[in-house]
């Protein structure tokens, strides 16, 4: 079962709280989603580009959609090194849940942690991947920051499978996100699974948002902790630093 790619790297997680881990990212092209803040591609192109040798940036060409056999050579690679975890990231990886069947029972999923970094609206798909997934990065979307619907009772569902692994929240925020929906966001995961952590991230794309000043942010920041307690501020480290 193949599914279209856009890259296989090998970098440093540069969102949330294993922010500066190396990991090797596995981005899918394709998204059910549009941010309007959305800094990644989500059309795959003809060719895929994969690392050939994890953290050398020796990238090949190969044609969408990949196959595992194809990922097999730098798959096998990455389990023998110091890696915390492959990330499944996107786009949109739980559009293609029978390839990360495939993926994590072909190269032995004991040996390797396997990190999903998703907008949190799937959980049919999530339920039929949780038991090869150890952590889970789950976005809410606010509208006001999103340009998207409200999308609250697909967020509840979605928290509810993924509260059977480890997980996190991420809200990205900007200068039009309303404290009103960090309540709502931090209520419902507070009724969901109250020990998970959420990470308010600031915007760090162009996309026509403006950046969010402190006092905003420290608003957002308190009613979020009227509900968890465990709330952050995480920037993109991996756009100020120039990782991939």
């Amino acid at each position: 079962m193949p599914a279209p790619l856009i890259e296989v790297f090998t970098s440093f997680q540069g969102e949330g709280p294993y922010v500066g881990y190396p990991q090797l990212f596995i981005r899918f092209a394709g998204c059910n989603l549009r941010c309007r803040y959305c800094d990644t591609p989500v059309a795959a192109d003809e060719n895929a580009r994969i690392e050939a040798t994890p953290g050398r940036g020796d990238f090949r060409p190969v044609p969408n959609p990949v196959t595992i056999r194809q990922l097999l050579p730098v798959l096998t690679q990455a389990t023998g090194t110091d890696l915390h975890s492959w990330s499944l990231t996107g786009g949109e990886p739980l559009l293609y849940p029978a390839f990360i069947r495939e993926l994590v029972s072909t190269v032995q999923p004991a040996t390797v942690r396997i990190y999903l970094e998703t907008n949190g609206t799937l959980s049919e798909a999530l339920t039929e991947v949780i038991d090869f997934i150890d952590i889970i990065a789950m976005d809410i979307k606010v509208p006001s920051t999103s340009g998207l619907p409200p999308l609250w009772t697909r967020h509840r569902q979605f928290l509810q499978v993924a509260s059977q692994k480890e997980v996190f929240v991420k809200v990205v925020v900007t200068d039009t996100t309303e404290e009103e929906e960090i309540e709502v966001a931090a209520s419902l995961i507070a009724s969901v699974a109250a020990g998970t952590p959420l990470i308010l991230q600031p915007v760090s794309t162009p996309a026509g948002l403006k950046a969010i000043d402190t006092v905003h942010l420290l608003r957002l920041y308190r009613r979020a902790r009227a509900y968890l307690g465990d709330v952050r501020v995480i920037p993109q480290v991996h756009r100020i630093q120039g990782w991939r």
